[in-house]
């Protein structure tokens, strides 16, 4: 007999089979499950087994006594009710309790076990090896993701300093073109006190130096020998909500562009992730 063993992952953040295996080598489940649990731990595996240049008594027997017992009642019904017809044994095989698998026995069984269970390994190492491939390319995706939005929060940054003197400079400029109608001074005390106000309503650096945190703890993750797909999800989940209280607090047009390029690559993350074991 030949054996053939094919294995296939897709996207799932959590880890559930899919094993189809022929009558004489179910037994073989449970062995086949801690497999697949031992050498990965994401995604939906799919896992057939397939047995080729079987001969058909390998796989299944027919019960002639349950055979013999059809055709008799049917012949016996026939006779009853004079119809003469010709019985197609080929038929009947499809009948319950006709065709029966058949079972190993325990020599048999380990010979199939040991056979199975071996070309399964290989075929799980030939995965991961094709998972690791694509694992560099996915790492490589995601570190320019980070390198980008590294450099929109440097932008942030520089711009943060500059829209609170803006907002002061187009304050000033409103309430005096507003006082010089009626004759009258802004006061210097006031201006500073309502800038005051727009400050500490509009400030952002608590929430950039946690994005930036995010970030090296997400490059951290990716380096790390340990799986780190679980966390590099919760960690872009932190990312984006901290990109949306930034924008949110944001009251600069530019500064609202970065922070959606910056949303635009989170989202891209927490899709990629989804494929990091």
């Amino acid at each position: 007999m030949t054996y053939a063993v094919e294995v296939k992952t897709v996207n799932n953040r959590y880890f559930k089979t899919t094993i189809k295996l022929p009558e004489t080598a179910a037994f073989l489940e449970e062995d086949i499950e801690r497999l697949l649990r031992q050498s990965l731990s994401r995604g939906t595996v799919s896992y057939v087994l397939r047995l080729k240049n079987v001969p058909a008594n390998v796989l299944f027997d027919i019960d002639e006594t349950a055979l013999r017992g059809y055709m008799e009642r049917l012949g016996r019904i026939g006779a009853s009710v004079d119809i003469n017809r010709v019985i197609d044994i080929g038929g009947l095989v499809y009948l319950p309790g006709i065709l029966t698998p058949v079972l190993p026995d325990d020599k048999a069984a380990g010979k199939i076990r040991e056979a199975v269970l071996g070309i399964t390994r290989k075929a799980l190492e030939k995965l991961k090896q094709m998972r690791a491939a694509e694992g560099a390319a996915l790492a490589a995706d995601l570190d320019c993701h980070c390198r980008a939005m590294r450099q929109d929060l440097e932008q942030i940054r520089s711009r943060n300093g500059i829209v609170l003197q803006e907002y002061r400079n187009r304050l000033k400029k409103r309430v005096d073109e507003l006082l010089a109608e009626v004759k009258l001074e802004l006061d210097e005390e006031t201006l500073a006190r309502e800038v005051a106000v727009f400050a500490e309503r509009s400030d952002i650096s608590e929430e950039l130096a946690r994005l930036e945190s995010h970030l090296e703890q997400f490059d951290q993750s990716c380096q790390a020998s340990e799986q780190a797909g679980r966390r590099l999800d919760f960690i872009s989940q932190e990312m984006l909500r901290e990109a949306n209280t930034i924008a949110s607090k944001a009251s600069d047009s530019q500064i609202v562009r970065w922070v959606l390029d910056m949303k635009c690559r989170i989202d891209r993350i927490k899709e990629q992730v989804q494929n990091v074991e």
